[in-house]
């Protein structure tokens, strides 16, 4: 292919009828302030949106235009170009077509960025133009840190040899940085949040060192190293996030921030004392993603508008049930996001302190000195707030001074572990909470789990089994499924998995007047038939059910929700 020729990308879109005069002199004038580039001022200012750019791009340079969603990247010919090259150049190589390279770019009519591609591969190329924004969410997921990693940890391991480790390198110095372990560290730390991991495990065994990372759910291998790099590891993750070095018989935990891609990483760390070591777990919490609002959790429109209604309302309770990782802390401060305006005063009582908001007053448990929930609970009440979350309701006095404050005119938000919406009431009472207390309080329960989303790059129909139709048409009360299913085929997109995030599946009892004078009878056969009644057709199993019959995940996410919600 003939190197292009450098053309005005204001032109081509004004001549394609995508753009009016008015609007490419608004954006050049905002582009001589701003010194962004012009494609970017064209986006943000809704003239434009990228696929209309990159294939008004691809018509006029003659070249094709690549959904980058729906092709398959293979990252050993990726990496024939370093990734510093492409996030720089904004360029990824797809195909290898023998005497060239097929290479797509975000902004073909970069001279320089094309002469310097084909000088470092040595071949001709031929372009293909792509979206920056999914050129940069594939590059993320392609330049994985896997072999850098195994790399820095054989050079730990030979390093450390058998003198142990050596304490003053790892614990400062002015050459810290440069040290194996912390850059054997930040490689990790940069891949999980390249591949969207929530939690790093760092598990010594008796022969290998495992770390694995956590990704939409479920765990997957990333390298195994040299058991003896372990306590080098854990040392430096104990210095950064302020635990004591020389205690290893105990459990801690602890918190520290990073720097990783570009983004700003709040990490909630957890030492246990193992048979061969210490294993470490890592939360990760990408503070440059920002919070979900409600709208975005895949709520059903009616649990989503009751929620929206209760939360807005000066007193009451509202409790969210599941198991741990569920998702029940992102719903909850979603929530308080939501009413987070300068009118109101809200405290939380959480252990430990997660996401970080403005104006918001957060307290930390610190069971050591005795500063409980209960404890913090009552002193927070004599702060004049008006919202109050509360991690968890571990206990009986927790529960009854949080239900005492919501019938005093306070909101009160918090979680309980507990299957499904149906039994939370009833839990309540078995931890000695008044039946009274209970019916006057509570206004909501939300109950939720997470389901695996099909990747919509290499979603293909197939057929649905015999059990997989049999058991959605009981659940959608007879309604015939299509004969045909969404299903992921694996892609670079999502790392071969299928599947690219997770989406809520809820159910909603509302404690409606026939609930609550349920609640208030003694029989607690009468409340369950009186809130089955209330949450007919909306239970976990059903909106999961739905969930699979419209394609956004797979019969088999939606089964293996549903037998949670059963146990």
């Amino acid at each position: 292919m003939a190197r292009p020729e450098k053309v005005r990308l204001g032109e081509i879109l004004l001549q394609q009828g995508l753009l009016t005069e008015q609007q490419l002199r608004d954006a050049l004038e905002e582009q001589k302030r701003s010194g962004r580039k012009l494609g970017r001022v064209f986006v943000d200012k809704d003239f434009v949106s990228e696929e209309q750019i990159s294939n008004a791009l691809a018509r006029q340079l003659q070249v094709p235009y690549v959904n980058l969603k729906q092709f398959t990247i293979r990252p050993e010919l990726a990496s024939r170009l370093p990734e510093t090259h492409a996030r720089r150049f904004r360029a990824l190589v797809l195909e290898d077509g023998g005497s060239f390279f097929r290479v797509a770019m975000a902004d073909p009519t970069d001279l320089f960025a094309y002469d310097e591609i084909t000088r470092f591969l040595r071949r001709d190329i031929q372009l293909a133009v792509v979206t920056e924004t999914l050129l940069l969410q594939t590059i993320d997921r392609v330049y994985r840190r896997t072999e850098e990693i195994s790399g820095l940890a054989q050079e730990l391991g030979q390093e450390l040899g058998e003198t142990g480790i050596d304490f003053a390198a790892l614990g400062g110095g002015t050459t810290v940085e440069d040290a194996p372990v912390v850059r054997l560290l930040q490689s990790v730390f940069e891949d999980a949040v390249g591949v969207r991991a929530s939690d790093i495990h760092i598990e010594p065994q008796e022969t290998r060192l495992v770390i694995r990372f956590r990704i939409d759910g479920l765990l997957h291998v990333q390298t195994e190293a040299d058991p003896k790099i372990a306590s080098a590891l854990v040392l430096r993750l104990k210095l950064m996030s302020g635990l004591d070095i020389s205690e290893k018989r105990l459990p801690q935990d602890g918190r520290f921030q990073i720097k990783a891609r570009n983004s700003q990483v709040d990490v909630r760390i957890s030492t246990m004392p193992v048979q061969f070591g210490e294993s470490v777990v890592m939360r990760l919490l990408n503070q440059s993603s920002g919070l979900l609002g409600l709208e975005r959790l895949g709520m059903p429109d009616h649990v989503l508008e009751r929620v929206q209604d209760v939360v807005n309302r000066p007193s009451g309770m509202i409790l969210v049930t599941g198991p741990t990782g569920s998702g029940k802390t992102t719903t909850l401060y979603s929530a308080l996001a939501a009413i987070n305006t300068p009118e109101r005063k809200i405290i939380t009582v959480e252990d430990p302190v997660e996401y970080r908001l403005p104006r918001i007053n957060q307290v930390q448990v610190q069971e050591k000195i005795q500063l409980t929930f209960g404890r913090i609970l009552r002193s927070a009440l004599r702060q004049d707030p008006d919202v109050i979350l509360v991690g968890e309701m571990r206990d009986q006095e927790t529960v009854e001074v949080g239900l005492r404050a919501a019938m005093t005119g306070h909101m009160v938000l918090s979680t309980l572990h507990t299957n499904d919406a149906l039994s939370t009431p009833i839990r309540l009472m078995d931890m000695g909470a008044p039946r009274y207390m209970i019916a006057m309080s509570l206004r909501l329960v939300l109950a939720q789990r997470l389901v695996r989303v099909v990747c919509d790059g290499c979603a293909q129909e197939q057929p649905l089994q015999p059990a997989e139709a049999e058991w959605l048409r009981q659940e959608l009360d007879g309604v015939q499924a299509r004969p045909r299913i969404l299903r992921g085929a694996g892609c670079s997109q999502c790392n071969a998995t299928g599947y690219l995030g997770r989406t809520g599946v809820y159910e909603m009892l509302e404690m409606t007047r026939p609930v609550v004078h349920a609640a208030n009878d003694g029989d607690a056969s009468r409340f369950i038939e009186a809130a089955r009644r209330q949450m007919e057709g909306r239970t976990l199993r059903r909106h999961a059910a739905v969930l699979a019959a419209r394609g956004l995940t797979t019969v088999e996410e939606a089964m293996r929700v549903s037998s949670q919600a059963d146990d």
